[in-house]
């Protein structure tokens, strides 16, 4: 199914969270932790880290939600796993390597980056901007192959928008851009995909094709990590959630143990209730509902004292 089918994919009832995938997209037990953070530290002086601590491991096939309220150091943490800035302590390892030492290229071949935002410049083709995905693989002489055609026809196949092939950039919607921006990355063949807030700025069409690309891509046994300020897209996801506090641990685990209203209150100082609704196929979903007539009283009661 590709990404484009909107037919209550994301809402339909899952395997549970302890059953992950392999790369055939079949269901088992044989796969392998891939991503690990071993007390990590992050910042940009050694003696003041942003984020410390940090330690959770992913496996091929999951997908991992990253929560916390701005200026917590998910930007920042998202930097050190791409080793875009060095670990203040601790290590980022990929199948059991510390990464530190790998150059760009081998980086290339295990991570790929999609951005919160991308704003179209030129007119090129979106079959083009698919194939930037595969500049670390092509041979000496810098020309595409045979094989580095096929893979970005598969990777705009697996977004749902190989239709969009021979379309000028410039001139489609912004969820296609940013599925674009989805295959872009996918060409480069990673094992780990860290998205930053990939729905930003899209409405909700877009953002459901978007978190069912996401889904799509974990069954394929592509580990996904993104960032969102809604926590709502990683029960969508069934996903592992890793929840950040400015003055406390970072928590990890399933989004239905970390997802809970203290830890909202914790990270977003907002009273928030996680409730449980049917969704329009009579599937149990969770959901987040702020208490915003609570938060107009204080409001008030703050502002005539």
């Amino acid at each position: 199914m590709g990404c484009s089918e909107i037919s209550g994919y994301i809402y339909r009832k899952h395997l549970p969270a302890s059953v992950l995938y392999d790369h055939t997209g079949t269901t088992g037990e044989g796969v392998r932790l891939i991503l690990e953070l071993r007390d990590l530290a992050c910042g940009y002086e050694k003696d003041r880290p942003i984020i410390k601590n940090i330690t959770f491991n992913l496996e091929e096939g999951q997908i991992c939600a990253l929560l916390g309220p701005n200026g917590v150091g998910k930007t920042t943490l998202f930097k050190t796993i791409l080793n875009l800035i060095p670990p203040l302590a601790g290590k980022v390892c990929i199948d059991g390597t510390d990464i530190s030492k790998w150059i760009p290229k081998k980086r290339a071949r295990y991570l790929a980056y999609v951005a919160q935002a991308h704003v179209p410049s030129f007119p090129y083709l979106v079959k083009d901007i698919a194939m930037l995905g595969r500049i670390g693989q092509t041979n000496a002489m810098g020309q595409p192959s045979r094989r580095d055609f096929e893979v970005v026809e598969q990777a705009l196949e697996d977004v749902g928008i190989r239709h969009l092939r021979d379309m000028v950039y410039t001139e489609i919607s912004g969820g296609e851009r940013q599925l674009l921006m989805i295959a872009k990355a996918l060409a480069q063949e990673p094992k780990i995909l860290i998205m930053d807030e990939p729905t930003a700025n899209l409405d909700y069409g877009n953002m459901l094709l978007v978190m069912d690309c996401i889904r799509m891509l974990a069954e394929k046994g592509l580990c996904v990590i993104f960032t969102t300020h809604m926590p709502d897209q990683a029960f969508m996801c069934h996903a592992k959630t890793a929840m950040m506090f400015r003055y406390d641990p970072l928590v990890f685990g399933d989004c239905n143990r970390v997802i809970t209203k203290e830890n909202l209150y914790k990270a977003y100082k907002t009273d928030i209730e996680v409730v449980e609704v049917l969704d329009a196929y009579g599937n149990p979903v969770k959901l987040c509902a702020p208490g915003f007539q609570k938060r107009r009283e204080e409001s008030t009661i703050h502002t005539v004292r």
